[in-house]
């Protein structure tokens, strides 16, 4: 055999060597992949032979499969639209899927070993084993009462977000992000149109498709002052301590001075700290924060929750809605040193710091609940498809911030933040309410971020913890618009109706 056909012959078999390995990869390692592909025809088909399970919470059916005439014998509809959304995601014919439809995607389909006995039952029967149904924690008075207050804000905001969880359990009772979007074109068997639909939604620049309660982080302002007071009494402080606060305060290398928000918030040279946290005294706090530290400060945030980058909102034995972490910032020079500006307007929440409004609501939920921090869910329980249950949220402690002695300082604090500072707007007759509320400065030229974390006790025992953020609202008192809305969400979660 002559060299070109001796070389020939080795490019063959070379070639066949590897496509012969590309073969066994792909049956020995790849196929589940292509198996449970979105974008698989053949499984998309076989998906659609049985009705997907039911998502429902408070007895209300929020994603069910209707029967079609078509070759994808059921279509998914979403009676609430864009109500719950966010949360929900969806699950479309041709497009990844996201929310509960995700992450609970193998057990609403009926493919989860869960419902192994299901389908083993339905071989000796015949019947076709629809999929399990998932069911909600959240309770539609109060995501109806946070999704209608936030859409019809008194502070012209046109995006913001709000959460409510039961501070006992960590159950989710409301998540609403808006502007959203009705999720039903979305999963139209007319994969052009679901598309079509999906890339208008994608380009829109409001961005209707983010969760911005999970998802978005933005600076906090004075609801920071909240972990300061714990860092201070933590070590050594009461509420009665008296803390330098005055007009204005100019940090250590800083350029342009800390003031209040108006004159006439804590101008003498002392105030209690229980005083600057009624009436957020931004000199106060900040002051404090430059006395107690950088190590302390950011030890604190990171206590009740910041910088954790893998919690997840759902299922508490599996998967669920990524939650985006909080951050407290650097704080640091170029040399490593303290950068004490950073650290003062950090304290104030300003700076680097960057919040979530899921953490905002485990904030005001650790205080209600004597220091401890129960895990998030929104799973309440799993049913098999004749709703035999398989599965029941069992809560757990996430993590333990502070002691009760803290905890109850810090009730007792934001209490009288609501009675008789600046977060009067979330009083609800006949419930105990405390909070706090928060004006976070804005890039340039911008409006500034109101917040509101808080919390509602009914005859002694905390019902609800609520953060509510409106996005660069025009009208300067946000804050306050924010407190109003948080007041009639947890009213609503209490079962104190929603208007």
């Amino acid at each position: 055999m002559n060299a070109p056909l001796r070389k020939a012959g080795v490019v063959i078999l070379v070639l066949f060597g590897l496509l012969f390995a590309n073969l066994n990869w792909i049956q020995a390692y790849k196929a589940d992949d292509y198996r449970t592909s979105d974008y698989n025809g053949r499984v998309q088909v076989a998906e659609y032979e049985v009705p997907r399970g039911v998502i429902e919470a408070g007895g209300q059916p929020l994603a069910e499969s209707k029967a079609t005439d078509g070759n994808l014998k059921f279509l998914r509809v979403y009676p609430e639209k864009q109500v719950y959304a966010p949360v929900l995601g969806f699950k479309p014919v041709n497009i990844g899927k996201v929310g509960i439809e995700r992450s609970e995607n193998d057990f609403l389909s009926g493919a989860s070993d869960k419902l192994l006995a299901d389908r083993i039952s339905a071989m000796f029967t015949g019947d076709a084993p629809g999929g399990g149904n998932v069911i909600l924690s959240l309770k539609p008075k109060a995501q109806e009462a946070a999704w209608k207050q936030l859409t019809n804000n008194e502070g012209g905001a046109t995006k913001g977000s709000a959460v409510a969880i039961d501070p006992r359990t960590g159950a989710i009772q409301a998540m609403v992000s808006f502007p959203s979007f009705d999720p039903n074109p979305l999963v139209s068997h007319d994969v052009k149109a679901a598309g079509k639909a999906y890339e208008e939604l994608n380009k829109d620049k409001d961005k209707p498709m983010l969760n911005r309660a999970t998802s978005e982080t933005y600076p906090p302002g004075s609801v920071m002052k909240v972990i300061v007071s714990s860092a201070a009494l933590k070590n050594g402080y009461s509420q009665e301590t008296d803390i330098p606060a005055g007009p204005e305060f100019i940090a250590p290398g800083a350029g342009n001075p800390i003031r209040n928000a108006v004159d006439s918030v804590c101008p003498q040279s002392e105030v209690t700290l229980k005083v600057a946290l009624r009436d957020s005294c931004n000199t106060g706090f900040a002051k404090l924060g430059v006395k107690l530290g950088a190590d302390k400060i950011k030890g604190e945030a990171e206590a009740w929750g910041f910088e954790q980058d893998d919690l997840t909102i759902g299922n508490l034995k599996g998967d669920g809605l990524p939650i985006a972490a909080s951050r407290h910032g650097a704080m640091q020079n170029p040399d490593g040193g303290t950068d004490q500006a950073a650290l003062a307007q950090s304290s104030i929440g300003q700076n680097d710091v960057r919040m979530t409004t899921v953490e905002g609501a485990l904030m005001a939920a650790t205080v209600a609940n004597g220091g401890k921090q129960m895990r998030p869910y929104l799973v309440q329980q799993l049913l098999s498809a004749d709703r035999r249950p398989i599965y029941n949220a069992n809560p757990e402690a996430l993590r333990t911030p502070t002691n009760e002695g803290v905890a109850g300082d810090l009730k007792e604090m934001m209490v009288n933040v609501v009675e008789n500072g600046t977060g009067t707007n979330a009083r609800i007759d006949g419930f105990e309410v405390g909070g706090k509320t928060g004006t976070a400065e804005n890039a340039a030229g911008e409006d500034p971020h109101g917040w509101f974390v808080g919390f509602a006790f009914k005859d002694g025992q905390p019902v609800s913890a609520v953060c509510v953020m409106l996005e660069r609202v025009p009208a300067s008192h946000g804050s306050a618009e924010a407190a109003r809305i948080a007041g009639l969400i947890m009213k609503a979660a209490a079962g104190g109706g929603n208007d």
